[in-house]
């Protein structure tokens, strides 16, 4: 068994020692659920990392959007270069879901791009699951959407040996079975080909083509080879083959599920009927009954997730089958940023519930099609095994259910949380100026949070007039705009953003010294206590952090004294730290990554590059091939791969 091996020029420090072997001493007693309060720039993914190499258990690393998700996944493939790290997200490109508008009687039929990279990942993180224990797979919450059974998915593979006697014609019809389809043109993952006697399959895992070299039935060669550039690469005496996709429908399985599926459309018509609804009996009977044609005719159709119920054979409420099965029963879990995936969780069965209840009320879908679901909040919470909450705010569920907490507070750099002043709104503008003229003499930056787009634009605008390099960052921005945005912050470019929610873009700004919260003592999600300590750790990063407050009459909410309490109490634990141990506090100016921009060249010099570096540099550029390829920057993604094929060359030498 491969294990995990943290490779890092650093070691822990500061209170990481501390908390890693806390947690590590909780999950060996095996309380499920631990807390780690990690403040902005404490080193919580080294934390992470040195948990999971001392427990040595397949995790399970949940974050609440897919760009947090690569993040997280870059930095673990490099902790372990050695070892299984996956990225498991959502693979729709686009996706406009199934809904029926009741107000404007508008029908609104299933729309999606699925991106190919994405399912290969997707692929290739349920096979490790299934063949090894040094697993990471860092996932976004969309993990808890339903994938299909694990075991069917495990138990229909295909084993192959060097040696051994096979029937092509029989291999063909198990791959077909597999959802394998023969290619005819293009030769994609999922597909299938043959020439002469030699079969190749793409798995729907690999970037790479199986090949079967027959001499009659008998297996005489198996190996690898590039599927762009066909050249060979690794000879095997047998490989595993695993279904093209998650869900796998054999033809036994419908065969079995059509009586029920005509059951219940009986049932629906009938209860249409008796309502004196004709219309939606019609539209039932007529949709069902084509979907279930093109069941019996190709296996599948549009919207054949809808059956999952029947197919998968469960009960109606049974739970879905999802990621977190395909997982050992000692895995371990790490919620990142867990005040904002927990709610968000908790919130993703009750939306897919409202829009299914439409299509099902006014005939468009049976009420079976609202078992194709994701999880509901207890349903994850019993998937879920022992858990560590990652956050810097954590709330109300994690103070809730945790059995132990453990502290990070201190930052490798020796930074203190920012300092934290009150003014008046009355005065803010003039306030607001002579801070960003101190912070630009400097040569930092600044960041303007408000309560409203028209305060924002309208604050933008005047310092703009005032010879400020102002941008406001608002929700119909793009992503790759929004990151050029920050880029160009970060470059000096720009000196100020402006925007109503700077939470979500999860900054790293070293460069910022200065935060100006707007209407401060508010009520609200933005000014929550949660909030207000995200928007002040965004100073953190600086040695001249500062925060203002503007609140009218200088008047202090609830949440604002908690969070000033809680960041003057933060600053105290970490001066003393300094003190006793000498430390001068100093800003690390990372570098600026454009992973994920347009037009970025990747650059290694595969002559200087040491051997002894190959492997790990040939996994970072994977993961930095499919970050770039699931961001839609086909163009990095392409290059990146040009490079990956001069260094599997060099390694070969």
């Amino acid at each position: 068994m491969q294990p995990f091996e943290l490779h890092s020029k650093y070691q822990p420090t500061g209170d990481q020692p501390t908390a890693i072997a806390g947690l590590v001493e909780s999950l060996r007693k095996g309380n499920k659920f631990q807390t780690l309060l990690g403040v902005t720039g404490s080193g919580k993914t080294f934390t992470m990392a040195n948990i999971i190499q001392t427990l040595q258990r397949p995790t399970l690393v949940l974050a609440h959007n897919k760009t947090l998700a690569a993040q997280l996944a870059q930095e673990f493939k490099e902790f372990f270069p050695n070892n299984a790290v996956h990225y498991f997200v959502s693979y729709y490109d686009y996706y406009q879901p199934e809904a029926f508008v009741v107000k404007t009687g508008t029908y609104i039929e299933k729309e999606a791009t699925i991106n190919e990279e994405i399912d290969r990942l997707r692929h290739a993180a349920t096979e490790s699951l299934l063949t090894r224990r040094d697993v990471i797979i860092v996932a976004s919450v969309s993990c808890i959407y339903g994938i299909g059974e694990a075991d069917d998915y495990h138990g229909k593979t295909l084993g192959f040996e060097v040696g051994k006697p096979y029937n092509i014609e029989t291999i063909i019809g198990q791959l077909v079975a597999l959802q394998f389809k023969r290619a005819t043109a293009d030769f994609k993952p999922g597909m299938f080909r043959i020439l002469g006697d030699v079969l190749e399959i793409f798995p729907s895992s690999s970037e790479h083509i199986l090949v079967m070299d027959f001499f009659g039935n008998d297996l005489e060669a198996l190996y690898w080879k590039e599927s762009l550039t066909n050249e060979r690469l690794d000879t095997v005496s047998s490989v595993t083959v695993f279904p093209a996709k998650h869900f796998v429908t054999s033809p036994d399985v419908i065969e079995e599920a059509l009586p029920l599926i005509k059951a219940e459309l009986d049932e629906r018509v009938a209860f249409f009927v008796s309502q004196g609804k004709l219309l939606e009996a019609e539209r039932i009977k007529m949709k069902t009954e084509y979907d279930i044609e093109m069941l019996q005719e190709v296996g599948y159709v549009n919207g054949v997730e809808n059956y999952s119920m029947y197919l998968s054979r469960r009960k109606p409420g049974m739970t879905p089958s999802t990621l977190m099965n395909f997982f050992p029963k000692d895995y371990l879990a790490f919620i990142d940023e867990s005040h904002i995936s927990i709610p968000q969780i908790g919130g993703m069965y009750a939306g897919d519930r409202a829009r299914k209840e439409n299509l099902v009320s006014y005939g468009f879908r049976l009420p079976s099609a609202m078992e194709n679901r994701p999880l509901k909040f207890d349903e994850f919470e019993k998937k879920l095994g022992q858990a560590v909450f990652v956050s810097a705010t954590p709330s109300k569920y994690e103070a809730l259910v945790q059995q132990e907490v453990w502290e990070q507070i201190i930052r490798p750099t020796g930074l203190l949380d920012p300092m934290i002043e009150i003014e008046d709104m009355e005065f803010m503008v003039d306030s607001l100026m002579r801070e960003i003229t101190a912070v630009r003499a400097r040569n930092e930056r600044a960041l303007v949070t408000t309560l409203t787009k028209k305060s924002s634009e309208e604050l933008a605008e005047y310092l703009a007039g005032n010879g400020v390099k102002v941008k406001y960052l608002h929700s119909e921005i793009e992503t790759i705009e929004r990151l050029e945005i920050l880029r160009d912050l970060r470059l000096g470019k720009i000196d100020v953003i402006v925007g109503v929610n700077l939470l979500r873009e999860g900054l790293d700004l070293p460069e910022v010294s200065f935060i100006g919260i707007l209407d401060a003592e508010k009520i609200g999600f933005l000014r929550s206590t949660s909030a207000l300590l995200q928007i002040v750790g965004r100073a953190a990063r600086n040695v001249n952090g500062k925060v203002i407050m503007y609140s009218h009459k200088k008047r202090l909410s609830s949440a604002m004294e908690q969070a000033i309490g809680e960041t003057n109490r933060r600053r105290e634990i970490q001066h003393e730290y300094n003190v006793k141990h000498g430390i001068t506090p100093q800003t690390i100016i990372s570098s600026i990554k454009e992973i994920g921009l347009k037009g970025k060249r990747v650059d290694v010099d595969l002559d200087e590059l040491p051997s002894e570096k190959l492997d790990a540099t040939i996994r970072r550029f994977e993961l930095e091939m499919d970050v770039a390829a699931s961001n839609l920057d086909f163009e990095l993604a392409a290059d990146i791969r040009d490079k990956l094929i001069g260094l599997r060359r060099k390694k070969r030498k």
